[in-house]
């Protein structure tokens, strides 16, 4: 078999594999996978067999595998943009969009010369998204910016659960945002003694097919917000730019929080610009460093066996 080769990027913490060899990763999965159509006498392709999604699984894996929040795959352009970016959270399942996974996608084609730069037009399954590239290094670093759509934001019935603290006596207000992928924002008065990994999943399986989850505070002195995040796929990470946008869009649509707001995620400080007449429909601007971790070379007849991937939009 033979070596896969990737790139490895983060923002905010939030990290990413990036395949820039779109048809060797299909090819890696397939074999990987012992479906060898193209050699007599071999088996035959499991037609429902979502061998891409098992190998990001695989790959994405933190102690068996390489470790990433998601994979990113460079596929060919068909609606418009310079690039398309296949997404795949870590559990193997399909994702439309991701505000971080956009912005280490735009760096890692510009710094391989795929594309010009500094701005990128790039497919995503939720449309296409432009990115600009802001003081590049060279080296591998940018402030990334790019353009998450436009978000639909449905306030919700206030929260309260034994694992919300405080909620019962005061209910957290909640909200419903589209921002390409579904998310659940609720308002707490504090992050303290919120524990986010352990009331995350069921929060998630609220929706049907899932959703993100933001729990998000606001600091009146200074405007900000700070939020944790479990991300349908992932789980608990450091960051979440589709959730920093969906929590602004979500205070700002209640009156909350400014257009222009600073997002403290536990992995860095992303800043969210909104724009918009409609207050429960606005366009939204995520902007925050990115940095180039490693170049890696896998062979993936080495990593673990996953058991069978769901694919499931996140």
């Amino acid at each position: 078999m033979s070596v896969l080769t990737m790139v490895k990027y983060h923002g905010l913490g939030n990290d990413f594999l990036v395949a820039l060899d779109g048809r060797g990763l299909d090819a890696a999965a397939v074999e990987r996978a012992g479906d060898t159509p193209g050699q007599p006498g071999g088996p035959s392709p499991t037609a429902a067999a979502d061998h891409v999604g098992e190998l990001a699984r695989a790959l994405c894996e933190r102690h068996t595998g390489v470790g990433a929040d998601g994979l990113l795959v460079l596929r060919t352009a068909l609606s418009g943009g310079e690039v398309r970016m296949e997404l795949r959270n870590a559990d193997g399942g399909r994702a439309e969009t991701s505000g971080n996974g956009l912005r280490c996608f735009a760096l890692a084609v510009v710094k391989a010369g795929l594309v010009a730069g500094p701005e990128v037009a790039i497919e995503t399954d939720a449309g296409v998204r432009r990115a600009v590239l802001r003081r590049h290094d060279g080296l591998g670093s940018a402030d990334v910016s790019v353009e998450m759509g436009r978000l639909q934001v449905m306030p919700l019935s206030p929260v309260a659960d034994v694992s919300l603290p405080g909620s019962e006596a005061l209910a957290w207000p909640a909200w419903f945002v589209d921002a390409g992928n579904p998310h659940l924002v609720l308002l707490a008065p504090s992050l303290e003694g919120v524990a986010i990994g352990e009331i995350g999943p069921k929060l998630e399986r609220m929706r049907p097919g899932g959703q993100n989850v933001e729990i998000v505070t606001y600091e009146p002195g200074n405007g900000e917000l700070s939020l944790v995040v479990y991300e349908r796929g992932a789980g608990v990470t450091l960051a979440c730019g589709s959730g920093s946008v969906a929590a602004a869009a979500a205070l700002h649509c209640a009156g909350i929080s400014a257009d222009r707001v600073l997002v403290h995620n536990p992995g860095g400080t992303a800043e969210v610009i909104l724009s918009g007449d409609d207050p429960l429909t606005v366009l939204a601007t995520l902007a925050g460093p990115v940095r180039r971790v490693a170049r890696i070379e896998v062979e993936p007849a080495d990593l673990s066996r996953s058991a069978v991937v769901v694919a499931v939009a996140s």
